[in-house]
């Protein structure tokens, strides 16, 4: 019989996946890797997929852009270690995971913590989770079937000139821009936007891409998401900083979808320190960050109506 010495064993410390996730974001900014700006050419600026081909949402693309971008992956599909074993693969030796979260609700037991949702007389709120999972490029691992995985084929597209499909699907949303203007910007109170003219952008991607931008800043007017760093965008340079973030990450998220590379303003170059003030005092900022890009993105798209989504895929 084992003898009770009286002591117990420690438990390992809980794993904070908010700080963690945040952490990587922070590294990345500080080392000059924007993790919402992949690049067609590397083939890794396409959604990430789940092994059965649904997209990864928010958080987790600027994770796996991320992956994607620092390991020289082209293939956009994921998977876990298990799925890989179901579906008659092997994880190299010596592969290392990417992390990836899930965001769940429950009703708490006795014991059981999380962040409160709601709070109702006599009632257990429910609370929110967070729960990380490690997932692999499917170029880190053997024996699969790969007809099953196909890599996109980038067609990089000379925007030398007007795209005529791209200028149909930016009318469709409901907010009017005119170019001509010195530099781009949202105006709330008109609800438009002013571009430069098309002749001063360096290549017809950066036009559209430029103008998705100013697109996800104009989905948060209080007619459509509504969103507070807008209309607080005054106020502060932590605030600015925030709704600039979403923005570009939106506007990344936008140009994925549309066959456009996401391009980096060079008036952003003076947010980095912020972002990273930011993500520094908030360790749930970028997760906030990348919710309400993907609401923008979904938008958006939804006016588009889509006929030339994905079409370098």
């Amino acid at each position: 019989m084992a003898r009770n010495t009286g002591k117990t064993r420690s438990a390992a410390p809980r794993i904070d996946i908010y700080e963690e996730v945040t952490n990587e974001i922070i590294a990345l900014l500080e080392a000059g890797t924007r993790p919402w700006s992949p690049r067609w050419a590397s083939g890794a600026a396409s959604l990430p997929l789940r092994h059965e081909g649904t997209a990864y949402r928010g958080i987790n693309i600027l994770l796996l852009w991320a992956a994607a971008m620092s390991r020289g992956y082209s293939n956009p599909y994921w998977m876990t270690y298990r799925q890989a074993h179901e579906l008659g693969g092997q994880v190299r030796k010596g592969e290392k995971g990417n992390l990836v979260v899930h965001a769940g609700t429950f009703t708490p037991k006795d014991g059981e913590t999380g962040e409160p949702i709601t709070d109702s007389e006599g009632e257990e709120a429910t609370r929110r989770f967070l729960k990380r999972y490690v997932v692999f490029n499917v170029e880190q691992i053997d024996g699969l079937d790969m007809s099953k995985f196909p890599i996109p084929q980038i067609a990089i597209k000379n925007r030398d000139h007007r795209d005529p499909e791209l200028d149909a699907a930016f009318a469709r949303w409901p907010v009017p821009y005119r170019e001509g203007g010195n530099s781009a910007y949202y105006h709330p109170v008109a609800d438009s936007i002013t571009m430069p003219a098309f002749g001063d952008f360096v290549t017809g991607n950066a036009f559209y891409a430029t103008l998705a931008h100013e697109c996800v800043h104009s989905s948060g007017h209080d007619s459509r998401l509504n969103r507070e760093s807008l209309y607080e965008y005054g106020k502060s340079k932590e605030i600015r900083a925030f709704e600039e973030m979403i923005a570009e990450v939106g506007a990344a998220f936008l140009c994925a979808q549309l066959g456009m590379e996401a391009t980096e303003r060079e008036d952003h170059a003076a947010y980095l320190a912020s972002w990273v003030k930011c993500l520094r005092g908030d360790k749930r900022a970028i997760f906030r960050a990348a919710t309400a890009a993907q609401a923008a993105s979904e938008l958006i798209l939804s006016h588009m109506a889509a006929p030339v989504m994905a079409r370098a895929a």
